[in-house]
């Protein structure tokens, strides 16, 4: 074994230690053993049949600690603290892009990183096709990265946010071909994509070319609402490891509605509403690591907490949180089941997932976070393609009134990228735009 490679395999706490396996399943639903191993850190999971092992827990860099939250700046202060305390956990997987805070997240990844040895720990960015005007582009990009993180290598990287748009773009760009070259050259260990769209692209993708992970959007309501579900059957039986972002759906599946919450307290006393979520896509066996966005000290204590004493679902979980589920759902904005009864609509609306980011905006109130998954859906798929032809409303089994829910949708989302100005009413009663 390289000594990069135990290393990385071997971190815990404050020192090195060797590790052994710890016997676990992913429910009583037929799956293989889930290959957790278990330390004095977080528990690990092999990369396929290698001596290489991630930790479960990773440190996603999108949220990072500010001072001010309506700036990028971040709060070194509380972030290095936080990157200490994850290493010290075996926490050693650290995501960044190049967009993140505004380009300082990688700059942050170097700062605060590189007083460790490089070989100690996962560093992990993306390749965003879309900030290129030409091939020639992609050079600079990857070229800045590197120097924004003080590294002369990925241990994984991927072309970031594959959807229709972005995989027609690099496509254009030949940037696979591009990244395979860098990786041939040692500047990228493992070569993968994060993955925005429907089954159908994956598909596409995945044959496409050869790929040593794959990072898609997870979580126990997407399961079915956005397909992770068969996303993530489809990259299991390409034998691709997975990479789970969004495991707490923005923060919304942190913070359910006082019903949902009390189910999964009086289940578990003590637990985090935030633990559930990342109990279900650890309990996957194809899950390689879950991606955290940490802002505050405390989510990573939590964090830490699940995943150093990381309990698998059993089947009597998976009732728990099916009954949670449903509690939750009740409080939703548009009472919309993702049963794709109303598809395929004749003109091409994406309903139930519009519904389900409309759904989440409106629970964690983050309307860029909205507006950033609303945007990854083609032009062709929006709300505001709906023509109003009453054929999905007669097939909904919750009698939503769908194309009045999609043109609310649209005002807001007009509202909010400032396309529309709000009416606002005065104390006299009068109307002023």
């Amino acid at each position: 074994m390289k000594r990069r490679d135990f290393l990385k395999s071997a971190l815990t706490l404050a020192a090195l230690a060797p590790l052994t396996p710890l016997a676990a399943k992913a429910g009583a639903d037929g799956d293989k053993s889930s290959d957790l191993l278990s330390g004095k850190g977080v528990v690990r999971r092999r990369y396929k049949e290698t001596a290489m092992t991630v930790p479960l827990l990773g440190f996603g860099m999108m949220r990072l600690p500010r001072k001010d939250p309506d700036r990028p700046e971040i709060d070194y202060a509380v972030a290095r603290k936080m990157f200490d305390r994850a290493m010290a956990a075996g926490c050693n997987y650290f995501d960044t892009a190049y967009m993140y805070h505004a380009g300082l997240s990688e700059k942050c990844a170097g700062e605060l990183l590189s007083k460790y040895p490089r070989d100690s720990y996962y560093l992990v960015s993306k390749m965003p096709a879309w900030f290129a005007r030409k091939e020639a582009d992609l050079e600079k990009i990857f070229s800045t990265q590197l120097a924004r993180c003080k590294t002369d290598y990925f241990d994984f990287y991927m072309i970031h946010s594959l959807g229709e748009a972005n995989w027609k773009l690099s496509q254009k760009f030949r940037v696979y071909e591009f990244l395979a070259k860098k990786k041939a050259e040692g500047r990228i260990r493992k070569l993968g994509f994060s993955f925005h769209d429907a089954p159908e692209l994956l598909r596409k993708i995945v044959a496409a070319h050869t790929w040593d992970f794959a990072q898609i959007q997870l979580n126990y309501l997407d399961w079915e609402l956005y397909r992770s579900k068969e996303q993530y059957e489809i990259l299991t039986k390409a034998g691709i490891p997975v990479i789970v972002m969004e495991p707490l759906r923005g923060g919304a599946l942190a913070s359910l509605n006082p019903e949902a919450t009390k189910i999964l307290e009086q289940a578990a006393p003590g637990q985090s509403n935030a633990s559930w979520a990342f109990r279900f896509a650890g309990s996957l066996p194809n899950v390689l690591t879950i991606l955290s966005g940490m802002t505050f000290p405390q989510h990573l204590e939590d964090n830490i907490r699940t995943f150093t004493d990381f309990k698998p679902l059993t089947d009597a979980d998976r009732k728990v949180l099916d009954r949670a589920l449903i509690a939750y759902r009740k409080s939703l904005a548009v009472p919309c089941t993702a049963c794709r009864y109303c598809l395929p609509c004749p003109a091409g609306v994406a309903i139930p997932t519009i519904f389900g980011a409309y759904n989440q905006y409106k629970i964690s109130k983050n309307k860029f976070l909205f507006l950033g998954s609303y945007r990854t859906l083609p032009e062709e798929s929006r709300a505001s393609e709906c023509v109003e032809c009453g054929k999905c409303a007669k097939h909904c089994p919750q009698h939503i009134d769908i194309p009045k829910e999609l043109s609310k949708i649209q005002e807001e989302i007009d509202l909010i990228s400032g396309k529309k100005k709000a009416l606002v009413t005065p104390p006299d009663g009068d109307l002023h735009v």
